[in-house]
C-alpha cells in the first residue's frame, strides 16, 4: 500500500492505492505536472487512465471518492421527485432529501470534479511534447472533454440554469493551469459555459471515433456537445450535435438487449461508461440499496407515481424496478445497479452517455424548433425500442402533446442516472412531489418535504465550506 497526497490547487486530496508499484510511480498519477511524467506516448496513455480513473474513485486502484461511481447518478434523484426515502434504510443523505443541505453538508462534487481537471490538464500542459498525429490529436480531445465535462457537472450543480442566469451570477472556476498555488475566483455561468463549449467542439475535432467506449470518442462529444446545447435552449446547435453522434452511433439499444445493459452482459447504445473492475469494489448503486442476508435494503424506492408511469409492457420497468420485502414491507426497488451476473454485489459500470439521451436531446430541440414530425420520428425510434408491441402508427402526437410526452420518455428512460433534478432546474420549474408513501403500492410513509419552489435558493447547491476556507476567492452561494 501507499499513500499519497495530491495538491490541486484549490484543494489537497488525500488517498490510498493498491495497484501495482509500476502505476503507481509519481509520474504521472499524482504529480502531472513533473517534466519527467510526459514523455513518451504511454505515459500520456497512463495519464489517461488516471484521468478517467478520479471520475470513478476507485478504477484501476485508485481511491478517493466516487464522482460518477456514486452521488452523481443518485443525488439528482434524491432531490427531485423520482425516489422517496424508505423508513426500513439507514437514512442516508437525508439532508439532500429533504434540501437541508449547507456548507458543512456539502456534495462535495467540487473536490471530485478538480481532481479530474486537475489531471486532464496535465496532459494539455504537456500535449506539444507528442510529435504532431492522429494519437496526439486524440489524447488532447480526450483531455478537453474530460475537463469539458467536469465543469459542467459543476456549473451544473453549484451556478443558476444557464436560461436564468444574469451575466453576473457565478458559476464555478474554470481552471486550465496545474499550479498548485492558483486560488482561482467563481466566473459567471455564461462564461463557464462558453468555455466548455469551446472545449467540446475543439475536442470533436480531434478526438478518434474508435477509442472504445471506456473512454471519450468523437461520438460521445457530440453527444455531451447536444446536452449542453440543450441547458442553453440552443435548439438548433442541439439537433446539430445530436446528429453528428447519431451518426456515428445510432441504435438507443434494442428491447432484446435492454436489461443486460445494466448488467455489463451488453453495451448496446452506450456511449460512454466508466469502467470499476469487480476487485476495486466500487459500488455505484449503493446509495439506493444493499443487499444483505435479510434481502434487499433500500435507502431509496422509487416514487409511486413514476412507478405507476412504467406500462407493463416497457422494458425498462422490469430493468429499473424490482418489488421484494424487507422488514416486514414490500417494497419498489431500484435495481438499475444490482450489479452484474456474477461478482459483488452492486458492482456495475456508471453509464455516462447513451444514445436514448442523445435521441431525446434531439427530439426535444426538434419539437421546440416546431420541427414535430422529425421529433416524433426520434421519439418513436425510442418509444420502438422500450414498449413490446409499439406500433408507430398509434402514436402521432404533436404541438404541446408531443413536447409532454418527451419530456416523459426522458423521465422514464433517463431515471436514476443523475438527470431528473438538472432537468427539472434547467425548464425554470419547482419541485412537487408525490402524496405516495414509500411502501410497493403506496401506502407507508410520505414525504416529511413535498415541494422546492421553482427560484428558491437551494436549487443552486453549497459550496463546501472547507473549499472557501482553503480559497478565499471562492465565495458562498446566496442562501447558506
Amino acid at each position: 500500500m501507499k499513500k499519497y497526497i495530491l495538491t490541486l490547487g484549490i484543494f489537497t486530496l488525500i488517498g490510498v492505492t493498491s495497484c501495482s508499484e509500476k502505476e503507481l510511480e509519481l509520474s504521472p498519477y499524482n504529480s502531472v505536472t513533473d517534466s519527467q511524467a510526459f514523455e513518451t506516448q504511454t505515459d500520456f496513455d497512463n495519464a489517461a487512465r488516471g484521468m478517467y480513473a478520479r471520475n470513478v474513485g476507485g478504477l484501476s486502484g485508485l481511491s478517493g471518492g466516487s464522482y460518477y461511481a456514486g452521488s452523481s447518478i443518485s443525488l439528482p434523484d434524491i432531490m427531485s421527485d423520482n425516489a422517496i426515502m424508505s423508513r426500513t434504510g439507514r437514512l442516508s443523505n437525508r439532508f439532500f432529501h429533504e434540501w437541508r443541505y449547507n456548507g458543512d453538508i456539502a456534495w462535495d462534487l467540487w473536490t471530485q470534479a478538480y481532481s479530474s481537471i486537475r489531471r486532464a490538464n496535465g496532459i494539455l500542459v504537456n500535449i506539444n511534447k507528442l510529435p504532431d498525429g492522429t494519437a496526439k490529436n486524440n489524447f488532447e480531445g480526450e483531455a478537453l472533454a474530460v475537463r469539458a465535462l467536469a465543469h459542467f457537472d459543476m456549473v451544473k450543480l453549484y451556478g443558476k440554469a444557464f436560461t436564468q442566469a444574469s451575466d453576473s451570477d457565478l458559476g464555478v472556476p474554470f481552471v486550465t493551469s496545474t499550479d498548485p498555488t492558483a486560488r482561482p475566483a467563481r466566473e459567471t455561468v455564461k462564461s463557464n459555459y462558453a468555455k466548455i463549449e469551446a472545449d467540446l467542439v475543439k475536442a470533436a475535432s480531434l478526438i478518434g471515433s474508435s477509442n472504445g467506449i471506456y473512454r471519450f470518442n468523437k461520438a460521445a462529444v457530440y453527444g455531451l456537445l447536444s446536452r449542453l446545447y440543450l441547458y442553453e435552449a440552443q435548439w438548433q446547435k442541439a439537433a446539430d450535435a445530436a446528429t453528428q453522434s447519431l451518426a456515428l452511433s445510432s441504435s438507443p439499444g434494442s428491447i432484446a438487449n435492454f436489461s443486460s445493459i445494466w448488467k455489463d452482459a451488453s453495451n448496446d447504445g452506450v456511449l460512454l461508461k466508466l469502467q470499476i473492475v469487480d476487485k476495486d469494489a466500487v459500488s455505484p448503486g449503493v446509495e439506493y440499496s444493499q443487499s444483505s442476508a435479510s434481502g434487499v435494503r433500500s435507502e431509496y424506492v422509487v416514487d409511486f407515481d413514476l412507478f405507476r408511469l412504467y406500462k407493463d409492457n416497457d422494458v425498462r420497468k422490469t430493468a429499473y424496478i424490482g418489488s421484494s420485502t424487507f422488514g416486514g414491507f414490500r417494497y419498489n426497488n431500484i435495481i438499475k445497479y444490482f450489479g452484474r451476473a456474477t461478482g459483488n454485489a452492486n458492482v456495475v459500470d456508471p453509464k455516462v452517455i447513451r444514445v436514448a439521451e442523445v435521441l431525446l436531446n434531439r427530439a426535444e430541440a426538434l419539437a421546440q424548433l416546431n420541427k414535430d414530425a422529425d421529433a416524433l420520428k426520434d421519439l418513436n425510434t425510442l418509444r420502438a425500442s422500450r414498449y413490446i408491441g409499439f406500433v408507430a402508427a398509434d402514436n402521432q402526437e404533436g404541438g404541446n402533446a408531443l413536447k409532454t410526452e418527451i419530456d416523459l420518455q426522458r423521465r422514464l428512460e433517463l431515471a436514476f442516472e443523475g438527470h431528473r433534478f438538472f432537468d427539472i432546474k434547467r425548464k425554470g420549474l419547482a419541485i412537487t412531489r408525490s402524496n405516495w408513501g414509500d411502501r410497493f403500492d403506496g401506502t407507508g410513509t410520505t414525504y416529511g418535504f413535498k415541494s422546492l419552489g421553482a427560484s428558491d435558493p437551494k436549487f443552486q447547491l453549497p459550496i463546501p465550506t472547507n473549499e472557501i476556507r482553503t480559497n478565499t476567492n471562492v465565495t458562498q452561494n446566496p442562501g447558506y
